[in-house]
């Protein structure tokens, strides 16, 4: 199933989760880090300009938290707020569950999330896709090539991102801040 906005989510194990079961871009807070990351802040606000942004958290404290700080960074109007139940259990890759007892997004049932994000999926093509390719990315020099790297930190100091990107985070990034035409526009200043 397609999800046609970005998904932010606490962490990269419920990253791997939706990741699993949906075709979306989903973009991790890093947990607390979230609080003193201006780059990844700015990233979210960008993004928001540009489409609505849903927010899936955990039901414990630390998710609320989380959630909270989210809502002062991101206009409400841009903001979908989506609430996992809560459930008592440890995550499987857990030895012990988490201080609450209760299943974070990455524990909770293909069911429950596929319900949750059913009314945002798509049979189209993501609206918010700007056509820039793996293959674009390729022939500019910011992927695959030994430079690579600098290039595309180079290309995310001018765009404002945070240069921590990796080329896939990149790419969503762009997809949905730029059409391929004002993407191409940039590369060539």
């Amino acid at each position: 199933m397609k999800i046609k906005y970005p998904i932010i989510v606490e962490g990269k194990y419920d990253k791997i989760k939706l990741d699993s079961l949906f075709e979306a871009t989903v973009i991790t807070t890093g947990g607390f880090k979230v609080f003193n990351d201006k780059e990844k802040s700015l990233l979210l606000r960008r993004l928001a300009e540009k489409s609505p942004l849903i927010l899936l958290t955990d039901s414990d404290g630390g998710g609320h938290l989380i959630r909270s700080y989210i809502k002062r960074v991101v206009p409400s109007q841009q903001l979908i707020n989506l609430y996992i139940p809560r459930v008592e259990g440890k995550e499987k890759r857990k030895t012990s569950p988490s201080k609450e007892g209760i299943l974070g997004v990455e524990g909770i049932s293909k069911e429950v999330l596929t319900n949750l994000l059913a009314p945002f999926s798509t049979e189209a093509e993501c609206k918010a896709t700007g056509g820039i390719t793996k293959a674009d990315l390729y022939a500019l020099g910011l992927s695959g090539r030994a430079d690579s790297k600098d290039a595309r930190t180079q290309l995310l100091r001018k765009l404002d991102l945070p240069e921590s990107m990796t080329p896939n985070a990149m790419l969503c990034a762009l997809n949905i801040l730029y059409s391929k035409e004002e993407f191409l526009e940039i590369i060539k200043k």
